[in-house]
């Protein structure tokens, strides 16, 4: 899969690593939720790190259709609220 994270560029993530993204996506929407800033900036950055670190970052010039966008880290909550689909930011 294709991920972009919005400001950052394009990262390939293995089908077997979605479903630990799915529970940090999970934990996020949560604290969107509640309403819990803290919380929220602390599983958004979570996500955006495990995302960078299971993935592999595309060329620049890659051409590649992204199957998912993700917010950038610096995105606020309503921001994020708005990109959430039924599933989460990461549907699965």
């Amino acid at each position: 899969m294709i991920v972009r994270i919005m400001g950052e560029g394009q990262i390939e993530v293995a089908a077997d690593d979605i479903g630990v993204l799915n529970s940090l996506d999970t934990e996020l929407e949560a604290a969107i939720e509640a309403g819990d800033e803290f919380v929220f900036r602390a599983k958004l950055h979570a996500l955006l790190d495990k995302v960078r670190q299971v993935g592999k970052s595309l060329p620049d010039d890659s051409l590649e259709a992204s199957e998912l966008i993700l917010p950038p880290s610096d995105a606020s909550m309503d921001e994020v609220r708005e990109m959430l689909g039924d599933e989460g930011l990461i549907p699965g």
